[in-house]
């Protein structure tokens, strides 16, 4: 189905509504979901929204809550969600957090208690989206494997990073440190196909194809020990030095009453302090990297994703509208 970004947003804020949540969650998740959508991930778009919408319905998100924040230092926001979405107490923080960080040269977001917060890309964006060069990590429950470990003890636990590039734009690095994203087994398994050796442990830990029997045992980490290791770290800045939950005590964020009580940790540093040249630097960089070597930038092709999508809309699987459209009726009605 094609529909018109107003349309999308107009859905995606009714849908939420209708689910549970108030007016401040509903724009917070819908702004989230439409970037992503708008960008051309929608694993982590529309369809993921289902996942936002559920969760709201069963009480694993507190549609209501009302995230507390305190400043534990001048450059340090500490953000309780107290059960709600991830998005809401860092869409209240990003204007002084990005103030303070012109000011003190750098800023950190640290949050708890919160559900699983999607494309981790949207907020070092939107950071670098204001000249700030960002690094967030975040958790969830655990599905990844660790170091030496065929049971789950990690989330896919990703982590992105952003810079800003003079007249562009931004570089946007958001990976997983798993071999691949959650969502796409979950999908393989729905569309019935077998996924690539390297991905995931069956329930027993013997190596998997079967999305179906990867989903009952662990998913793997990208490079093997190196990629864990990455796990394991951002495991510390997220839950750790948030309070949150780690990763083996967070409650399944698909199923059950309880929200996962998850961590995000978001780090914000003012270029220009360090290099008043910062910006035309990475941007005469990443023209060389990727002209003369071929090499692949993160970040522009979303960016031109999403320029098409202000045109021309996007385009949505049926059932999937049809199923977001049931929650916004409920709204409505």
């Amino acid at each position: 189905m094609q529909l018109s970004l107003d349309q999308a947003k107009g859905l995606c804020r009714m849908a939420a509504l209708g689910a549970g949540a108030n007016e401040e969650a509903a724009q917070s998740l819908t702004a989230s979901i439409i970037s992503a959508e708008s960008e051309g991930v929608s694993s982590v778009g529309f369809s993921h929204l289902i996942d936002y919408l559920e969760a709201l319905e069963a009480g694993r998100i507190d549609g209501n809550a009302d995230p507390v924040i305190t400043r534990p230092a001048l450059a340090i926001y500490l953000s309780d969600a107290r059960g709600g979405l991830a998005h809401t107490g860092f869409d209240r923080t990003i204007d002084d957090l990005a103030k303070t960080a012109r000011l003190f040269g750098v800023a950190i977001f640290s949050q708890k208690n919160a559900y699983t917060c999607g494309a981790l890309g949207y907020f070092t964006g939107r950071l670098a989206a204001q000249g700030l060069v960002s690094f967030a990590a975040t958790n969830g429950p655990a599905m990844l494997a660790g170091s030496g470990s065929v049971k789950p003890v990690y989330c896919t636990n990703p982590m992105s990073f952003a810079a800003p590039a003079a007249d562009g734009a931004p570089l946007v690095i958001d990976q997983s440190s798993s071999a691949t994203a959650f969502v796409n087994i979950r999908k393989a398994a729905e569309d019935g196909k077998t996924i690539p050796e390297g991905w995931a442990l069956d329930a027993s830990g013997n190596p998997t194809t079967d999305p179906a029997a990867a989903m009952k045992g662990a998913m793997l980490a990208f490079g093997g020990q190196r990629g864990a290791n990455i796990a394991l770290m951002v495991e510390v800045l997220a839950a750790g030095l948030s309070g949150a939950n780690w990763s083996l005590d967070a409650p399944w964020f698909g199923g059950g009453p309880d929200s996962p009580g998850t961590g995000l940790f978001v780090l914000a540093i003012e270029p220009k302090l360090l290099d008043p040249d910062f910006e035309q630097r990475v941007k005469d960089q990443l023209d060389r990297l990727r002209r003369r070597f071929g090499v692949h930038v993160p970040g522009r092709a979303r960016a031109e994703a999403t320029e098409k999508a202000h045109a021309r809309g996007i385009t949505a699987s049926k059932a999937v509208v049809q199923r977001i459209s049931e929650f916004a009726a409920r709204y409505s009605s």
